[in-house]
């Protein structure tokens, strides 16, 4: 019989994260935890059952969990919300879209997401509570640290080492082997030819540092 599966965050991504989910015929959706002051009472008909303050309850009753809060300026909150669960006992399993390709030698940790049409190549590291989205391709022998967001299309190259809580934009290309430190924001179609300097917003192609990021 599939798991039952509680996502947590109700917005936008968590519409993605439904479609993966179903697509890998793994798991049911038992329901949603999402804000108090969310008007939502469903998301692509699954019903909104509570806050996260029923984490500790719907551990307890066997529900694992997947964090479906998105990440883009700041990751802090999927961050939280990961340790919050990982703390209580709570199971975060890997879930990978049924379009998606992973290498057998790939390695992926406890809370990521895989979403449709990526590609993860042999020997590359994911660490816990990322979101490799749709499109997204990371090649052979890439890092990518925990609670990283790939967005849809960027182009992560063989060796690249990517820190905790970055945000790598749609499009963007991080050539081989450079190092994107933690905290970084790399905005949409950048070309990181070097490596960068922890918590800069980069942009252009080059990438260019241009502003430091407020945590």
């Amino acid at each position: 019989m599939n798991k039952q599966i509680i996502i947590v965050g109700g917005g936008g991504h968590c519409k993605s994260v439904i479609e993966v989910i179903e697509s890998s015929k793994l798991y049911l959706i038992k329901g949603i935890l999402n804000k108090a002051e969310a008007a939502e009472k469903e998301v692509c008909g699954y019903p909104v059952i509570g806050t996260d303050h029923e984490i500790p309850r719907l551990i307890a009753e066997g529900y694992c969990f997947h964090i479906a809060v998105g990440h883009i300026k700041n990751g802090e909150a999927r961050k939280t919300l990961f340790n919050r669960i990982q703390d209580a006992g709570g199971e975060m399993p890997v879930i990978v879209a049924s379009t998606a390709t992973v290498s057998s030698r790939a390695t992926l940790a406890q809370g990521t997401i895989i979403m449709h049409r990526a590609f993860v190549n042999a020997d590359a590291q994911i660490g816990f509570n990322c979101i490799i989205n749709t499109g997204a391709v990371i090649e052979h022998d890439a890092y990518i640290d925990n609670h990283c967001h790939i967005s849809t299309g960027a182009y992560v190259n063989g060796a690249c080492k990517i820190g905790e809580l970055t945000f790598i934009g749609s499009s963007s290309v991080l050539v081989q082997g450079v190092e994107v430190a933690a905290g970084n924001v790399i905005a949409a179609g950048t070309v990181v030819t070097q490596s960068t300097k922890p918590g800069y917003l980069y942009a252009g192609i080059p990438a260019q540092p241009k502003k430091q990021i407020a945590r």
